[in-house]
């Protein structure tokens, strides 16, 4: 059967950028990141998580995690240059980025926020993210996402 791209999949083709899909089972319902790592065989500290805030200046941003960590508001704040972050609510999620909770990627949203990385990512050879399904997860080389995202790091974690 033949690999099912998804729109992630399909800006990366169209940039060039290489990378590795990897699929996982699930009955339909987000996984959390921690086992969507085991499911796809690779170390926790190289899967990220896709975030969405919303600062006090009713501005949008995306944070992009290791799935085990937990984004400090405090610190994600201050990379944003805003008094104060808060996670937008679940059913939002669709409405301001076209992706489901569970496969939201930092990868062709329906507008492109402002979007950090932790900077442990800076270490790894790869990294992955959803493909912008449940199911889903892309591995990339981290420099070539936080180009075509137009992404900055800081330190963002508890």
């Amino acid at each position: 059967m033949a690999e099912q791209k998804t729109n992630v999949m399909r800006v990366l083709d169209q940039k060039k950028i290489a990378y590795t899909a990897h699929s996982y089972p699930h009955g339909g319902e987000a996984v959390d990141g921690v086992t969507v790592a085991r499911l796809t065989g690779l170390e926790p500290a190289r899967v990220f998580k896709t975030l969405v805030t919303r600062g006090a200046s009713k501005k949008n941003y995306v944070f992009v995690i290791p799935v085990a960590e937990e984004l400090d508001l405090k610190k994600a704040a201050k990379a944003a240059g805003e008094k104060s972050i808060a996670m937008i609510h679940v059913s939002e999620i669709n409405a301001l980025t076209g992706y489901v909770r569970g496969g939201c990627s930092p990868v062709g949203m329906k507008k492109q926020f402002e979007t950090f990385y932790h900077i442990s990512c800076e270490e790894l050879p790869t990294m992955a993210v959803s493909a912008g399904k449940i199911g889903a997860q892309v591995e990339l080389a981290p420099a070539a996402l936080i180009q075509i995202t137009h992404g900055k790091t800081a330190d963002l974690i508890v």
